[in-house]
Protein backbone atom coordinates (compact mmCIF):
# COMPACT_ATOMS: atom_id res chain seq x y z
CA UNK A 1 0.00 0.00 0.00
CA UNK A 2 1.41 3.40 -0.94
CA UNK A 3 1.63 6.26 1.52
CA UNK A 4 -1.04 8.09 -0.48
CA UNK A 5 -3.40 5.12 -0.19
CA UNK A 6 -2.65 4.80 3.51
CA UNK A 7 -3.39 8.47 4.02
CA UNK A 8 -6.71 8.00 2.20
CA UNK A 9 -7.64 5.07 4.46
CA UNK A 10 -6.72 7.02 7.61
CA UNK A 11 -8.71 10.03 6.40
CA UNK A 12 -11.70 7.81 5.59
CA UNK A 13 -11.56 6.16 9.01
CA UNK A 14 -11.39 9.54 10.72
CA UNK A 15 -14.54 10.63 8.88
CA UNK A 16 -16.36 7.43 9.91
CA UNK A 17 -15.20 7.88 13.50
CA UNK A 18 -16.27 11.53 13.50
CA UNK A 19 -19.67 10.62 12.01
CA UNK A 20 -20.19 7.95 14.66
CA UNK A 21 -19.22 10.38 17.39
CA UNK A 22 -21.66 12.94 16.00
CA UNK A 23 -24.46 10.38 15.97
CA UNK A 24 -23.88 9.67 19.68
CA UNK A 25 -23.12 13.23 20.72
CA UNK A 26 -25.49 15.72 22.23
CA UNK A 27 -26.63 18.70 20.21
CA UNK A 28 -23.60 20.75 19.21
CA UNK A 29 -22.86 23.93 21.08
CA UNK A 30 -23.91 27.03 19.19
CA UNK A 31 -21.14 28.64 17.21
CA UNK A 32 -20.27 32.04 18.67
CA UNK A 33 -20.01 34.99 16.32
CA UNK A 34 -16.46 36.31 16.38
CA UNK A 35 -16.52 38.36 13.18
CA UNK A 36 -18.95 39.62 10.57
CA UNK A 37 -18.41 39.50 6.80
CA UNK A 38 -19.73 42.66 5.13
CA UNK A 39 -20.32 42.85 1.40
CA UNK A 40 -20.63 46.49 0.31
CA UNK A 41 -21.83 47.11 -3.23
CA UNK A 42 -22.73 50.34 -4.98
CA UNK A 43 -26.42 50.44 -5.79
CA UNK A 44 -26.99 49.78 -9.50
CA UNK A 45 -28.87 53.04 -10.15
CA UNK A 46 -26.28 55.28 -8.44
CA UNK A 47 -24.25 57.70 -10.54
CA UNK A 48 -20.51 57.01 -10.08
CA UNK A 49 -19.88 60.75 -9.81
CA UNK A 50 -21.98 60.78 -6.60
CA UNK A 51 -19.82 57.97 -5.21
CA UNK A 52 -16.61 59.80 -6.12
CA UNK A 53 -17.77 62.94 -4.25
CA UNK A 54 -18.17 60.96 -1.02
CA UNK A 55 -15.22 58.60 -1.47
CA UNK A 56 -12.45 60.69 0.17
CA UNK A 57 -14.46 60.98 3.39
CA UNK A 58 -15.43 57.29 3.14
CA UNK A 59 -11.78 56.27 2.93
CA UNK A 60 -10.83 58.39 5.96
CA UNK A 61 -13.64 56.98 8.08
CA UNK A 62 -12.88 53.41 6.96
CA UNK A 63 -9.20 53.83 7.89
CA UNK A 64 -10.30 55.04 11.34
CA UNK A 65 -12.34 51.84 11.80
CA UNK A 66 -9.30 49.81 10.78
CA UNK A 67 -6.98 51.68 13.14
CA UNK A 68 -9.52 51.24 15.96
CA UNK A 69 -9.38 47.47 15.41
CA UNK A 70 -12.95 47.21 14.15
CA UNK A 71 -11.95 46.12 10.61
CA UNK A 72 -9.83 42.97 10.57
CA UNK A 73 -9.49 42.59 6.79
CA UNK A 74 -10.68 44.48 3.72
CA UNK A 75 -10.66 43.67 0.06
CA UNK A 76 -11.74 45.14 -3.26
CA UNK A 77 -14.07 42.94 -5.21
CA UNK A 78 -12.41 41.74 -8.41
CA UNK A 79 -15.60 42.54 -10.33
CA UNK A 80 -15.24 46.23 -9.36
CA UNK A 81 -18.69 46.34 -7.74
CA UNK A 82 -17.58 47.17 -4.22
CA UNK A 83 -15.59 45.96 -1.26
CA UNK A 84 -15.67 43.18 1.32
CA UNK A 85 -14.82 43.70 4.98
CA UNK A 86 -14.30 41.27 7.82
CA UNK A 87 -15.20 43.17 10.98
CA UNK A 88 -14.22 42.21 14.50
CA UNK A 89 -17.74 42.18 15.92
CA UNK A 90 -19.65 40.00 18.38
CA UNK A 91 -22.86 40.24 16.35
CA UNK A 92 -24.43 41.63 13.18
CA UNK A 93 -25.97 44.56 15.06
CA UNK A 94 -22.51 45.85 16.02
CA UNK A 95 -21.27 45.48 12.45
CA UNK A 96 -24.35 47.29 11.10
CA UNK A 97 -23.80 50.17 13.50
CA UNK A 98 -20.22 50.56 12.29
CA UNK A 99 -21.00 50.29 8.58
CA UNK A 100 -24.16 52.40 8.59
CA UNK A 101 -22.12 55.22 10.11
CA UNK A 102 -19.88 55.43 7.03
CA UNK A 103 -20.50 58.25 4.51
CA UNK A 104 -21.49 56.07 1.53
CA UNK A 105 -24.09 54.30 3.66
CA UNK A 106 -25.37 57.57 5.15
CA UNK A 107 -25.77 58.92 1.61
CA UNK A 108 -27.78 55.78 0.70
CA UNK A 109 -25.40 54.96 -2.18
CA UNK A 110 -24.56 51.37 -1.23
CA UNK A 111 -26.13 48.06 -0.31
CA UNK A 112 -24.75 46.21 2.71
CA UNK A 113 -25.00 42.46 3.30
CA UNK A 114 -23.96 41.01 6.67
CA UNK A 115 -22.92 37.42 7.41
CA UNK A 116 -21.97 36.37 10.95
CA UNK A 117 -18.80 34.25 11.15
CA UNK A 118 -17.45 31.99 13.85
CA UNK A 119 -15.12 29.09 14.50
CA UNK A 120 -15.46 26.06 12.25
CA UNK A 121 -17.76 24.13 14.60
CA UNK A 122 -17.45 20.66 13.00
CA UNK A 123 -13.88 20.63 14.35
CA UNK A 124 -15.42 20.15 17.82
CA UNK A 125 -15.79 16.47 16.90
CA UNK A 126 -12.01 16.14 16.77
CA UNK A 127 -11.56 17.40 20.34
CA UNK A 128 -14.71 15.89 21.91
CA UNK A 129 -14.30 13.05 24.38
CA UNK A 130 -14.99 9.61 22.95
CA UNK A 131 -18.50 8.18 23.48
CA UNK A 132 -17.10 5.58 25.91
CA UNK A 133 -15.78 8.40 28.08
CA UNK A 134 -12.31 9.36 29.17
CA UNK A 135 -10.10 6.57 30.43
CA UNK A 136 -12.38 3.77 29.21
CA UNK A 137 -11.29 1.11 26.78
CA UNK A 138 -12.89 1.75 23.37
CA UNK A 139 -12.04 -1.60 21.74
Amino acid sequence: MTSRQLLGVVFGLSIVTASTALAHAQAPAPTPTTAVLVNLTVKPDVDRADVMKVLPEEVRETVKLYLDGRIQQWYSRSDGRGVVFILNAPDVASAKAAMEGLPLSKANLVNLEFTPLGPLSPLRVLVAPSPAGPGKDNR
